[in-house]
């Protein structure tokens, strides 16, 4: 993964506030092994901190603690997956001071240990079970933090269902417990469940980019709908949309993230991962409920 701070439009490159900008992302590139704090880049260039964080988080998009965030698990990512280097070692070499910090860092951004994003899910227990629901056959997979993934079969077997979901984190073990499935399928459908006093608990495992796209999924209203391309305006990153459609396609908790609100360019109802006719009953379903 690649971060990437994209600046808006209408900054001039002479523009006082570019250059500010500029040197922050430069700076927070070279030196992000010192986590430079808030206020060390601010005296660096000579400006007040509150100042620096509206200018910065104006143009960038996200703030310059986000951005530092973003950078050091960008290369905590490169070490652990493709140089194999220990949590311990990973962390120092990023300029955090042990494993636990580096370990709240991943669940920040993408809710699961950085053991786990190394071992693609090893270490980690999925129950899962299938049951009815106004959609057809539903898939749920749990963990012990809440549920991680809800997909839809047509097949009486369900198998090609249940390999596509459990393919994305292929080292987890996968336990068959309906038991353990059954009260978040039953909460799931069930409208009069849904209140902020008992809110479901959900696992987003994804990559930076694919959590934010679905984080902005959840903000949209039920009965409403918006564009790939108005999400990736919210994202700071107007001209994302090809990779903003991607990530919607690759949620992995359906109808919970409302990936069947997101539609294409001019309002289109596009490709949905499981069928048109299961998106469009969503739409209607919740229509007549909102």
């Amino acid at each position: 993964m690649t971060i990437v701070a994209t600046l808006k439009s209408d900054i001039t490159p002479d523009g006082a506030d570019y250059e500010t900008v500029r040197r922050v992302i430069e700076m927070i590139t070279d030196d992000y092994r010192d986590q430079p704090s808030l206020d060390d880049i601010a005296a660096r260039l000579k400006q007040a901190p509150s100042q620096l964080q509206k200018t910065f988080t104006r143009w960038a998009g996200l703030s310059p603690k986000a951005f530092l965030q973003a950078v050091t698990l960008d290369h905590a990512k490169r070490l652990l997956r493709q140089e194999s280097m220990p949590l311990l070692e990973t962390s120092i070499e990023v300029g955090l001071s042990g494993p636990s910090r580096l370990h709240d860092l991943f669940v920040t951004h993408e809710a699961m240990s950085p053991g786990e994003w190394k071992a693609r899910g090893e270490g980690l227990t999925i129950r899962w079970g299938f049951h009815g629901s106004p959609f057809g056959r539903a898939l749920v997979m749990v963990t012990e933090r809440g549920l991680a993934g809800l997909a839809f079969s047509d097949e009486a077997d369900g198998r090609a269902c249940f390999e596509d979901m459990a393919c994305r984190w292929p080292n987890a073990e996968y336990v068959e417990d309906r038991e353990a499935t059954a009260a978040y399928a039953a909460r799931i459908f069930d409208p009069s469940r849904w209140n902020a006093e008992e809110p479901l608990r959900i696992v987003l495992i994804g990559s930076d980019f694919q959590v934010r796209v679905w984080e902005a999924l959840l903000r949209i209203p039920m009965g409403k709908a918006v564009t790939y391309s108005d999400i990736a305006g919210q994202l700071g990153q107007p001209k994302a949309s090809r990779a903003v459609g991607a990530a919607v396609g690759r949620n992995p908790l359906s109808f919970v993230v409302p990936c069947h609100r997101a539609l294409g360019k001019g309002g289109a109802l596009t490709g949905y991962h499981w069928g048109l006719t299961r998106k469009r009953a969503m739409l209607g379903w919740e229509a007549g409920r909102a």
